[in-house]
């Protein structure tokens, strides 16, 4: 059985925009060539600023929207073209979890029937007696009570309404979950817990995880491989610690460097981009990051790179990444791995001064 669970080959996604009868829209280049492998039992993040695409993609990859050109490989099945029960059952075996914890709710009705639906479509076996007792165990298992399935999602905290969608996407027993910025509306302090969170649930359950995510925090403690994202395109990939103990692109080092500094009034001087981001209506040609970086010779701007192998699973699409690395980075260029390592234990500390250390009364928090 192959290794890769989850595949993207020459993933295309756009979108037209002011098209009317009389005049062709625009093409905004939201996915632009995108090509990924996530293995059995890893946990993949990929990051990038707002708006590089990285939502869209994770759309792609659950089979929320189709492709413009490419395509999507589960277990070695692509799933364009699946119908009916074959469509359900990617629906059971891949699950999503939406970085909005109040919209992706039903309001209108209860925790119970949100969690318990799933259950009741890919088991329906199951009686009522048996769904409702299989809700309970999901909510114990995101540190939730049994007694919340009776509760509406107006009810909860954001954090607590988070851990009602991981239960859900947990209902029907996936083999891989999607999270698309699963902590981002979180405050600081709950976005510890349910990262913890879904770290023992994958350890537990044995599950696959892809995270769509902009805080490195985030990213450096729970990742085992990092995609960085840039105007549709990939331009880094590679390792986790790989990838923040030896960036290679100039935009990665770039989001390392603007990593916060959590000690007080300690003087920071981040790396600069010079110019405008550009928009993905019209992306500029050769290395599209190229209007930016400090490091732009002439064939930045006419050739437009691929991922070079750059050693141990390692890839960069930069024309000079070799050149770069050879001389020893400024300050502002170092990767700032030591600080997304002190920002999470401080995220860690705030946990631990509200719970004890037993992992049943981590679960069973409640967030206020």
């Amino acid at each position: 059985m192959s290794d890769v669970l989850l595949e993207a080959i020459d993933l295309v996604r756009h979108f037209e925009v002011g098209s009317s009868l009389f005049k062709k829209g625009k093409r905004v280049r939201a996915v632009d060539g995108v090509s990924l492998q996530v293995e059995r039992g890893e946990t993949f993040a990929i990051v990038g600023e707002s708006g590089c695409g990285k939502s869209t993609l994770a759309r792609l990859l659950m089979r929320l929207d189709n492709p413009t050109a490419g395509k999507v490989l589960f277990e070695g099945r692509e799933t364009r073209g699946l119908k009916g029960k074959e469509l359900t059952e990617l629906r059971r075996d891949l699950q999503f979890i939406f970085q909005d914890p109040f919209s992706s709710l039903n309001p209108r009705i209860t925790v119970g029937k949100l969690v318990g639906e799933p259950i009741e479509v890919h088991a329906p076996e199951l009686d009522a007696d048996a769904r409702r007792q299989k809700v309970g165990q999901l909510l114990a298992q995101v540190g939730l009570l049994p007694e919340h399935a009776n509760r509406y999602p107006h009810e909860f905290s954001g954090g607590q309404r988070q851990r009602i969608g991981i239960a859900r996407a947990l209902a029907s027993g996936p083999r891989a979950i999607i999270g698309d910025e699963p902590v981002s509306a979180l405050d600081v302090s709950v976005q510890a817990q349910v990262i913890n969170l879904l770290s023992d649930l994958k350890s537990e359950l044995k599950l696959t995880l892809l995270i769509i995510a902009h805080d490195l925090a985030v990213v450096r403690h729970m990742s085992d491989r990092v995609a960085v994202m840039y105007l549709g395109q990939i331009v880094e990939i590679g390792p986790a610690d790989a990838v923040f103990e030896t960036a290679r692109h100039p935009y990665t080092r770039a989001l390392l460097s603007s990593i916060p500094e959590p000690q007080h009034n300690h003087k920071r001087n981040p790396m600069q981009l010079t110019g405008e981001t550009p928009s993905p209506l019209a992306p500029p040609s050769g290395c599209r990051f190229h209007t930016r970086c400090p490091f732009v010779q002439d064939n930045c701007k006419t050739t437009e790179p691929q991922l070079d192998e750059a050693g141990q699973g390692h890839s960069v699409a930069c024309h000079h990444w070799r050149d770069i690395g050879k001389t020893a980075p400024p300050e502002q260029m170092k990767p700032r791995s030591e600080n997304v390592a002190k920002r999470f234990a401080m995220y860690q500390a705030a946990v631990n001064e509200s719970v004890n250390d037993s992992p049943e009364n981590i679960r069973l928090t409640r967030e206020e």
